[in-house]
C-alpha cells in the first residue's frame, strides 16, 4: 500500500453474529462528533461471501482512505473485505481473525470451551445464542432489560459460514488494532489474544463482555481514531 498524506475520516462498522448494526449507535455518535463519516453494514449473514459483499459494497462508497472495524464474526469478514483499496488499517473488537486458507472454526482449535455461550441450531442450519444464558454468555454487562432485548432481536446466523475459509488475509498487509474484552464469554480469552498477537496488532484489553462494542463503545472509539491517526504512518 503506498503512503499518502490525506488524513483518515472515514469508518465503517461491521456488526458480528446474533446482532445488527443497531449495536454500534454509541460509537457512531462518539465518532460523529469528532468529525468521522460513519458508514455501518448490515451483514445478511446467510453466508461469508454474502456478509463480504455488504461490506464491499460500503468500501465502494467511501471517498478515500478507510478504517474497516469489525466485532465477533464481523472480523471474519473484514479479514476478506479488508484488501479493498480504500481499507487503511483494521480494527477488531474482540473478533476472529482467520489466515488465509483458514475459517473461523479452525480458531477455536486448542482453546478451552465457552460453556456460557451456548448456540441453538435449527433444523434449517441457522443458530441463535439460547434465550436462558444469553445475557451471562453475550452480554453480562448491560442491564436485564437491555439484555433481554439484544436477546429478544437476535439475527440468526447461517452456520455454515463458521467452515467456510478465507481466500485473503488483509492483516498480512494492514496495519491492524485489536480491542479485547477481559470478561468475554463467547471467546476463550487466550484465543483472542493469540489471534491479535498473530497479527501483530497494537492490542487495548478493557473490561466488559462480548458486547463491549455496546458497553465500551469510548474506548473502541479511541482506538478507531487511534487506528485513523496512526494507519497512514504504518502503511508503506
Amino acid at each position: 500500500m503506498s503512503t499518502t498524506s490525506e488524513a483518515i475520516t472515514n469508518v465503517v462498522l461491521v456488526h458480528g453474529a446474533f446482532a445488527d448494526g443497531s449495536g454500534w449507535r454509541g460509537v457512531y455518535d462518539n465518532l460523529t462528533t469528532r468529525g468521522y463519516r460513519v458508514t455501518i453494514v448490515q451483514n445478511p449473514l446467510t453466508s461469508l461471501a454474502d456478509d463480504v459483499a455488504a461490506t464491499i459494497r460500503a468500501l465502494e462508497a467511501q471517498d478515500g482512505p478507510t478504517i474497516l472495524v469489525g466485532h465477533s464474526w464481523g472480523g471474519t469478514v473484514i479479514t476478506e473485505a479488508g484488501i479493498h483499496p480504500n481499507v487503511a488499517g483494521l480494527v477488531y473488537v474482540s473478533a476472529l481473525a482467520p489466515d488465509a486458507g483458514e475459517s473461523s472454526a479452525q480458531q477455536y482449535e486448542g482453546f478451552a470451551p465457552t460453556p456460557e455461550f451456548v448456540i441453538d441450531v435449527a433444523e434449517d442450519g441457522y443458530g441463535f445464542v439460547r434465550a436462558d444464558t444469553f445475557q451471562a454468555g453475550f452480554a453480562a454487562d448491560v442491564s436485564d432489560a437491555d439484555a433481554a432485548f439484544l436477546s429478544d432481536s437476535q439475527v440468526p446466523i447461517n452456520m455454515s459460514v463458521f467452515g467456510t475459509a478465507v481466500q485473503n488475509a488483509a492483516w498480512r498487509t494492514k496495519p491492524s488494532w485489536a480491542v479485547i474484552a477481559k470478561e468475554d464469554k463467547a471467546f476463550d480469552q487466550a484465543m483472542l489474544n493469540h489471534m491479535a498477537e498473530r497479527m501483530g496488532a497494537t492490542i487495548t484489553h478493557v473490561a466488559g463482555s462480548h458486547a463491549l462494542f455496546i458497553t465500551q463503545a469510548g474506548v473502541v472509539s479511541d482506538v478507531i481514531v487511534d487506528a485513523a491517526r496512526n494507519a497512514l504512518v504504518s502503511a508503506a
